[in-house]
């Protein structure tokens, strides 16, 4: 027999985080700093410009690791 409460908190945690991820979307461009942080790499050429903020995923893997550690704590 499957175990629907599993895949009930599964779906529940699923969508709050993407409830989350929706939000920072939403208001990322009214965070001040976030993707111009110390250690993000720009370059900029004549007709080229490349931007990889390293600084700003890494913040950001660390704030998710650490929510889903608290969620799916045992």
């Amino acid at each position: 027999m499957p175990d629907f409460q599993s895949l009930g908190r599964g779906l529940v945690a699923t969508g709050l985080f993407l409830l989350l991820l929706g939000v920072i979307l939403i208001f990322s461009g009214r965070i001040p700093g976030l993707g111009r942080l110390p250690g993000d790499i720009i370059l900029h050429k004549e007709k080229f410009t490349f931007y990889f903020p390293l600084t700003t995923c890494l913040l950001l893997s660390a704030l998710i690791s650490l929510i889903a550690c608290l969620f799916f704590r045992r």
